[in-house]
């Protein structure tokens, strides 16, 4: 799968439920992470930063909302979006859900589709371009649908690495992301690529956006990484 693909942790205890979803997401085009309890869900954050997270609240040992609170409280992950798993569809439990940050609240049984819908509607806020989002940023825009870059009236030809590093910088302008961040966004953490190769195609991608004219929109940030605006 491709490294730009969103990541979604599930984590469910049960198995038959846990690859039920991990299925469908995978058939949206999704990679998926599994975890069976909340202490694994923790492990699995910190190895491979997900988009989304899929919690069950009613979890072996730690609660789903014992973890929600966990991942809220860190600066790491406070903004990974949450939706919460449960049974429990008393309106005094879906306001405990979302007072520990969860960001939606789905009841069992729920429809595939609604869950699919849910969340693809907190990617859009985090990751707007996995869901075909149009991005701009000044006078470039960048149709993910359609995998063509603009620059005003100008089409941008770029390869698929630079097309995935820009969509990167166009998710968050103005966040400075460092060799490895965009190593492991861009190539993906399976794969071995030296960080001076990040160096070379941001030059690639400098020269596509600037041939036609126009600043330069790639900041250099020393000693930390790379910039849009």
């Amino acid at each position: 799968m491709s490294a730009d693909q969103p990541t979604v942790l599930v984590v469910e205890d049960e198995p038959a439920q846990r690859e039920v979803l991990a299925y469908n997401l995978e058939a949206e085009g999704f990679r998926v992470s599994r975890a069976e309890n909340g202490e694994e869900a923790l492990l699995l954050v910190d190895e491979d930063a997900p988009d989304l997270i899929l919690l069950d609240w009613m979890l072996p040992n730690v609660s789903g909302i014992e973890i929600c609170r966990r991942l809220k409280t860190r600066a790491e992950t406070k903004n990974v979006p949450v939706i919460m798993l449960s049974a429990r569809s008393e309106e005094l439990d879906r306001v405990r859900g979302l007072e520990t940050g969860a960001d939606d609240y789905i009841v069992k049984p729920y429809s595939v589709a609604e869950l699919m819908a849910r969340v693809k509607n907190q990617l859009r806020r985090v990751r707007p371009a996995s869901v075909g989002e149009r991005l701009t940023f000044d006078d470039i825009v960048l149709d993910a649908e359609t995998h063509k870059v603009f620059r005003g009236d100008t089409l941008i030809k770029l390869g698929p690495t630079e097309f995935r590093l820009l969509t990167t910088f166009m998710e968050k302008p103005g966040r400075v992301w460092s060799r490895e961040q965009l190593l492991d966004r861009v190539w993906g953490r399976d794969i071995y690529v030296d960080t001076r190769t990040v160096d070379v195609h941001i030059g690639r991608l400098r020269k596509a956006l600037t041939k036609g004219g126009g600043d330069d929109p790639v900041r250099t940030v020393r000693g930390a990484g790379y910039a849009l605006g």
